[in-house]
């Protein structure tokens, strides 16, 4: 049988499954197949039904959510009136991304996959369940099973006869080629100005250029953790939210890592270029980036130059490099057994991609431009829950921001690329927009004027109980119960004269943990398990709903355990009936989370 063209087809949430995908891409390149991959939501999924052979790369999210690149291919594959052997011809394999520590561990791939073989497809192997906690992080998985898929895929689908697989130290055509014009000399403006109005709700292609209204430090000078009360006006954006939703916003590499990446790679910053695919039917020009387009702003609007990167960064690095020392480097990195060494190297100390480029200085100068989008990923949108409700702050979107810094043994402190980039922009120097848009987060709140709510959001995990309390009480439900938890009483807490006047008014129970306060430290699960009287009222006679947001490291679980023993005391049950309990509540909606690492 002839080779047919492979399709790679991913759901990626932070830009992993993206990578997982391309690097099938470029080793079916190697082995002489067309292959074409695509986000799941950008191909045409009617079109499956033509195909010989797909491999579905897929992340999970939130509470075993599909990413939101993969949403609508997700709901048409989940049709009923699908026909059971409407798949018959595809050949197939799923890999999934995912952690062993959440509950729904993979839980898309799994789904997807049993799906696909409903319809009839052909898996060429067991779906891949790849996880971030094995000792050999998801490379552990994926490896061993890409080998597998290879040597069954290339059984079916021969590569084409006469032509031998490339090496791995061959560098592969470049995506794009740049062409520079240099009969242009009008720079791009430096400023940015609101674009005049639009319709429809702002997207991650069209986004919102939102004027920061303040940008306030909520934090004791004192405290080691900088924490920040951003306002932003939407005014004019057609954006609308409710509590538990998300604002999503794109950061930019600092002017100080723009300057030092066109200084090592020779790059004039304010040339201009356009960018032409090498095969149209395979890639189109990212819609993101302007035609033509400066230097700089590809730098520092598209290239994600400050992340740490991927095994697959020096993969393709390593196919430039042309001075022996470097060379045998950045190949141990690429196998199996230099893991351990690419971890302490890059991993551990988060030493970002633009460091590396510096330490291979040989392998860097013979970087062509036309590999730039090859070897950085684009920069993701991060997501902040919001911290306001529209009843209560109409044209306004308010978010709390933990501002990221920190040692590592690496002389430069490691900064948060977002936060560093927000906390960094002052409204008080001028006028200051930043692109954003809005999307449905997990969190969703009672109706029931009468369901009471029990918050339990320590840290930056209050942000989406905010904007619940202030959408409940603008709607005049004040059965609102929130637990708060922070280090300090003077330090960290944040809201603190809001919350105080709600009590007083009589819209809000608050229960607080400081936990360095005093010599035995105290957290929210402690509080849960004092007041397990009043919560199993709540929840056994009154219906309640709760939930819980915050740091996904020990205190999700400690909540969770807190609960489960209130159930047991008070509700006088076993420890299954006490999880069988929890498990009911959650199926039916009135025990949600969202965590983050």
């Amino acid at each position: 049988m002839t080779a047919p063209t492979l399709l790679v087809l991913y759901g990626s949430q932070t830009g992993t499954a993206q990578d997982t995908a391309e690097r099938i891409g470029r080793q079916a390149q190697r082995r002489r197949l067309t292959v074409r991959v695509e986000a799941l939501d950008s191909y045409n999924v009617a079109n499956l039904i033509s195909q010989s052979l797909v491999v579905f790369v897929c992340s999970t999210t939130g509470q075993g959510d599909p990413p939101d690149n993969m949403k609508n291919f997700w709901r048409f594959l989940f049709r009923k009136s699908l026909p059971a052997g409407s798949l018959c011809r595809l050949d197939c394999a799923v890999l999934g991304l995912g952690d062993s520590s959440y509950p729904k561990f993979n839980f898309v791939a799994k789904k997807l996959y049993k799906r696909l073989l409903q319809l009839g497809a052909n898996a060429l192997l067991p779906v891949g369940l790849a996880d971030d906690q094995h000792d050999l992080g998801p490379d552990g998985v994926i490896d061993p099973w890409l080998v597998s898929f290879w040597q069954r895929a290339l059984s079916l689908y021969p590569a084409p006869a006469g032509l031998s697989p490339l090496r791995d130290d061959q560098p592969l055509p470049p995506r794009y080629v740049f062409t520079f014009l240099d009969d242009i000399t009008d720079k791009p403006p430096e400023r940015q100005t609101p674009p005049p109005e639009r319709q429809g709700p702002p997207s991650s292609a069209h986004p919102f250029l939102a004027r920061m209204v303040s940008n306030q430090r909520v934090t004791d000078p004192s405290h080691f953790q900088d924490v920040r009360h951003i306002e932003f006006d939407i005014t004019g954006s057609n954006i609308e939210f409710s509590a538990g939703d998300v604002v999503m916003m794109r950061p930019r590499n600092s002017q100080e890592d723009v300057e030092q990446f066109c200084q090592l790679l020779r790059l004039d910053p304010d040339r201009h270029f356009t960018l032409t695919p090498t095969d149209s039917s395979v890639v189109s020009v990212p819609s993101l980036l302007p035609q033509p387009c400066t230097i700089r702003c590809l730098v520092e609007s598209f290239l994600d130059i400050a992340a740490v990167p991927r095994r697959s960064f020096f993969e393709l690095l390593a196919t430039f490099a042309t001075n022996e020392l470097e060379r045998e480097k950045l190949s141990e990195f690429c196998s199996a057994q230099g893991q351990d060494d690419l971890f302490a190297y890059c991993n551990r100390p988060r030493r970002t991609a633009l460091e590396v480029l510096a330490d291979f200085p040989h392998t860097t100068a013979e970087l062509s431009v036309d590999h730039l989008l090859d070897l950085f990923p684009e920069i993701q949108p991060r997501s902040f829950s919001i911290a306001s409700s529209l009843l209560a702050h109409p044209n306004q979107i308010h978010i709390l921001l933990a501002v990221v810094e920190y040692k590592t043994r690496l002389y430069k402190p490691r900064k948060g690329l977002c936060s560093s980039w927000l906390a960094g922009l002052a409204p008080t120097q001028g006028e200051v927009y930043v692109p954003l848009w809005v999307k449905k987060g997990g969190l969703k709140f009672p109706k029931d004027p009468d369901t009471p709510v029990i918050m339990v959001g320590p840290g930056t995990g209050v942000a989406p109980f905010r904007a619940a309390i202030q959408e409940r009480i603008s709607q005049g439900k004040t059965a609102n119960i929130l637990f708060f938890g922070c280090r300090s009483e003077s330090k960290d807490f944040y809201c603190r004269a809001e919350w105080e006047e709600k009590v007083r008014a009589g819209q809000l129970t608050l229960f607080t943990a400081f936990s360095r306060d005093q010599e035995d430290k105290v957290y929210v699960q402690h509080r849960v398990r004092e007041h397990g009287k009043l919560l199993w009222d709540l929840i056994a006679n009154k219906n309640a709903f709760f939930y819980i947001a915050g740091n996904a490291k020990q205190m999700p679980t400690g909540v969770c355990d807190a609960l489960k023993d209130v159930f047991r005391v008070e509700g006088s049950m076993s420890e299954n009936e006490a999880q069988e309990m929890l498990d009911a509540m959650e199926k039916a909606g009135r025990f949600q989370s969202e965590t983050w690492a």
